[in-house]
């Protein structure tokens, strides 16, 4: 076929009609006539065409060049300068077929027009069957809510760890977001951890929901995983406070400081660490065993050291109230108790259970019943 001398001579005669409608009609009979034979064509006679259409398509608007955006992406070979014209016209009827189907398009040419183009553009860009991550950084710097919704989504996307964090970042403010980028098997652990650590309730449900059985074990392995990290953590951070603590009440003690007001102010400042510290040092009884009493559900138990500290009532009764809640008549017991109690007895009682503590270290400290306090 002389491809050619034929199609010049086509293209002649419709440039020189000056007809909108006869240069439409070429078009058209031109594109025919290359898909009939596209799989067939050198890559020298697809550049007579690449030559030709692209000199047809420069006086035709509208319709027909979407129409031959349509027809010419999915096709491999198709002439490339006029695919990447296409791609870039402003209006995204004409660009919208080539951005999301056509793979003459390049990286190079796909980060040019994301990082110059509309909303739209990029919109159709983010569905293609493949991207590369360069292209997915453009996309999720200059893209709006659409379109990251849109890359999230596509499982054809490649993203760098630095869209990952993006996607990650975006999702804490939107759990549909969330859901896509959660189901994505792709995201990097530390990511993913990261995003399930932030996600609610709802969206972590939503995401086993959505997963398929792999996906399921992968987000519950994790799951377990952040639980043991927190837990870890807040076990850290109560270690943590719990020695500052006694490091700063055991610093008053030394220097004479350390006594029922400066508990009273502990106790009001909802210092927890620093009350039971205080408590501990007043009343010479282990840390750990003072901490035990105070969160214990024997609410008796915490007239013991109290006691053996020589509280006065109404430092005792502010650190009842803060510890358990209580009917009035309860408290009025309590108190009736308190000054019962003597001293020595509380001493007794708590060197007792010191001795039990420590030959039984796996059992809570404090009585099992109140037989005790009522026997002293």
């Amino acid at each position: 076929m002389n491809v050619g001398s034929s199609l010049i001579a086509e293209l002649e005669e419709a440039i020189q009609s000056g007809s909108k409608d006869k240069r439409v009609d070429s078009l058209r009979r031109i594109t025919d006539l290359f898909l009939v034979d596209a799989d067939r064509l050198t890559n020298k006679q697809v550049d007579v065409f690449d030559e030709v259409i692209g000199h047809l398509i420069k006086r035709i608007e509208g319709k027909a060049l979407a129409e031959l955006s349509g027809r010419l992406a999915p096709v491999r070979n198709a002439p490339i300068e006029v695919v990447r014209s296409l791609a870039r016209h402003d209006d995204i009827a004409v660009a919208e077929p080539i951005l999301a189907q056509s793979l003459r398009l390049g990286s190079n040419d796909l980060i040019e027009i994301a990082s110059t183009k509309s909303q739209a553009h990029l919109l159709a860009i983010s569905g293609r069957n493949q991207l590369e991550p360069l292209v997915t950084d453009v996309l999720l710097n200059r893209g709006d809510q659409r379109v990251t919704h849109r890359l999230a989504g596509n499982q054809g996307a490649r993203f760098s760890e630095h869209g990952f964090a993006a996607l990650v970042r975006l999702s804490e403010s939107d759990g549909q977001l969330a859901e896509k980028v959660g189901t994505r098997l792709d995201v990097p652990l530390t990511l993913f951890r990261q995003l399930l650590l932030r996600a609610s309730e709802a969206v972590r449900s939503r995401l086993l929901a959505l997963a398929g059985p792999e996906g399921r074990d992968h987000i519950q392995r994790v799951l377990a995983t952040i639980s043991e990290a927190l837990d870890q953590e807040a076990d850290a951070h109560r270690e943590h406070a719990e020695a500052q603590a006694r490091w700063l009440m055991q610093s008053m003690h030394k220097k004479g400081q350390l006594n029922e007001r400066a508990l009273v102010d502990c106790i009001r400042a909802n210092k927890h660490p620093e009350t039971i510290a205080a408590l501990s040092l007043l009343c010479a009884a282990p840390f750990e065993l003072v901490a035990d009493l105070l969160q214990g559900e024997h609410r008796e138990a915490i007239l013991i050291p109290c006691k053996a500290a020589r509280l006065e009532w109404p430092t005792v009764l502010m650190l009842l109230s803060k510890c358990h809640a209580a009917s009035d008549q309860d408290l009025d017991q309590a108190r009736k108790d308190y000054f019962k109690l003597t001293q020595s007895s509380a001493q007794r009682v708590l060197r007792f259970w010191q001795v039990r503590r420590t030959t039984k270290p796996d059992e809570t400290a404090g009585p099992s019943d109140t037989s005790q306090l009522q026997s002293t």
